[in-house]
């Protein structure tokens, strides 16, 4: 114990040496080598330019970006549409705008709020379209409609059928009974 005593005390005094002579060199005004100030001017007149151009191209995308979520988000046009009423259990109502002209575009009006959905290819031939900044998907296929919410993962309308859909299916049972 006696001579470990001693080593810790050297070691004690060593650490502390060397922490004086840090904050002593930290504390000293510093003097750069005059090459090393001109690198040092140099990074600082960089810095600017590439912080004004940081938020220019940000600005430039932030604006590309709600002109992208612009046509999703506002109502769309409804005029020289052609009109189909979906009923759905539960009592919902779902209404459908189709432009002959447009084949990959609806306007679908839900709870009061009309909605752009745009056309989405699958491989099975049933209709789907979607508006990812609402989350709405419609899902058209030869026996019924469904309304979805992507974002909340449930369904917001099943069994939505149309005046000629909701014949077809009252027609198939008396017949099948017969």
């Amino acid at each position: 114990m006696a001579t470990s005593l001693p080593r810790l005390l050297a070691a004690s005094a060593f650490v502390l040496a060397a922490a004086g002579v840090c904050v002593n060199a930290s504390a000293a005004p510093e003097k750069n080598h005059p090459k090393a100030e001109d690198v040092l001017k140099s990074k600082a007149k960089a810095k600017p330019k590439t912080k004004k151009a940081a938020p220019a191209g940000a600005a430039a995308a932030a604006v590309a970006a709600p002109a992208a979520n612009a046509e999703e988000e506002a109502e769309p046009d409804i005029t020289d549409t052609v009109v189909t009423e979906y009923s759905c259990e539960l009592g919902n109502k779902v209404t459908i705008y189709t432009n002959v002209n447009d084949e990959g575009h609806i306007a679908l009006r839900w709870k009061k709020r009309l909605h752009r959905l745009t056309r989405v290819g699958t491989t099975t031939g049933a209709l789907r379209f979607e508006n990812p900044f609402w989350g709405l998907i419609w899902i058209g296929i030869p026996a019924k409609g469904i309304l979805l919410d992507s974002k909340l993962n449930r369904q917001l309308a099943n069994e939505c059928k149309n005046a000629q859909q909701a014949t077809v299916a009252s027609a198939a049972p008396a017949a099948t009974n017969g």
